[in-house]
């Protein structure tokens, strides 16, 4: 099932949480809403799911205009960030609660239920109670009750942020898995830039309400099409206009120089296009390194280093160094 949303904007007061907002997502595709707080992603998410009315524009599912239309009648699955699972009902009962209301027969229920558990990988543990379970646990269960119902469309509201960092690393993967199996169209909100980049096929990336860029994970990281862009997605550097030094062209003011950490190299002797810089510090990531300098300007920066170019350059902090600028990117503020 396809989702095209056409200038939708909404307003909350005097808030404007969506701005003129268009994109599509293709039948089958997991796509991620990223954006900061306040960016206006939950707000679209909950237009698509009929719990927020446009003030203007289109949301068309599946070739029906479902701008209006009562979120009852709109076969969307809604996960949300913190479960709510009924704590009184077992896990079983949890999963097949939509399709009790919807007076499926107990048969049918049954199966279903068998079904979402062996997919969720919670077989067994059908007549537990939520509390009974990890949160990791919960959360999937969450989402076999949203796809009980056989939804169109499923819409995940930050759906791994209540976990620790290495739950939600692990749900990251199944819920990616969980997509290329079952292939629903799927929307997810998150402000987590490596859960979009980890999970997403393409990322909206949202700012002050308004769609700032749409594309591939890859295409998001290496071709941002704004500042915003390239400083919300990954470690970045960014120098002022009037560094002309680090770079061949004519900068203005207005202008900013945004290079990432592993995009400069760091060298021990001069060239005729490096410059000078101290190190002040070295911080050690696991197998990465991290050098903090400073250039002979006064100006701050971060180089990332694998081990093996940090033990063959023998850094040091407090060591003069050189360093060029491999891939810098140039925006206007």
């Amino acid at each position: 099932m396809s989702i095209i949303i056409k200038e939708v904007s909404k307003n909350f007061g005097n808030f404007q949480a969506l701005s003129q907002v268009s994109l599509e997502v293709k039948p089958g595709g997991l796509v991620a809403l990223l954006g900061p707080s306040g960016s206006g992603k939950s707000t679209l998410l909950r237009a698509i799911a009929g719990l927020e009315t446009p003030d203007s524009g289109q949301i068309i599912i599946n070739g029906q205009d479902t701008t209006y239309l009562d979120v009852r009648k709109r076969h969307i699955g809604f996960c949300f960030q913190h479960y709510a699972l009924f704590k009184e009902m077992t896990i079983r009962e949890n999963i097949g609660f939509g399709l009790k209301i919807r007076k499926y027969t107990q048969a049918q229920i049954q199966q279903r239920v068998d079904e979402l558990l062996d997919l969720i990988q919670l077989q067994g543990l059908g007549e537990r109670y939520p509390s009974q379970l990890s949160g990791g646990q919960k959360q999937r269960v969450a989402l076999a009750r949203a796809l009980a119902v056989h939804p169109e469309v499923l819409l995940l509201d930050e759906p791994f942020g209540a976990l620790d960092a290495k739950i939600r690393k692990e749900l990251r993967i199944w819920l990616r898995n969980l997509h290329d199996e079952v292939k629903i169209t799927t929307v997810f909100v998150t402000h987590d830039q490596e859960e979009a980049m980890d999970v997403a096929d393409e990322i909206v990336v949202m700012n002050h309400g308004r769609v700032e860029q749409i594309g591939k994970p890859a295409e998001i990281y290496d071709n941002p099409a704004s500042a915003f862009v390239m400083s919300f997605i990954g470690q970045v550097n960014i120098f002022p206009g009037h560094a002309n030094f680090l770079t061949d062209e004519n900068l203005h003011s207005s202008q900013k120089i945004f290079v990432r950490p592993y995009d400069i190299e760091l060298l021990t002797n001069p060239t005729e296009k490096a410059i000078q810089a101290n190190i002040e510090k070295i911080i050690h990531l696991g197998k990465d390194i991290q050098a903090e300098l400073i250039t002979s300007e006064g100006l701050p920066f971060s180089v990332n280093l694998s081990r093996s170019q940090f033990e063959q350059l023998n850094l040091n902090s407090g060591q003069q160094v050189f360093v060029q600028l491999k891939n810098a990117k140039v925006f206007t503020d």
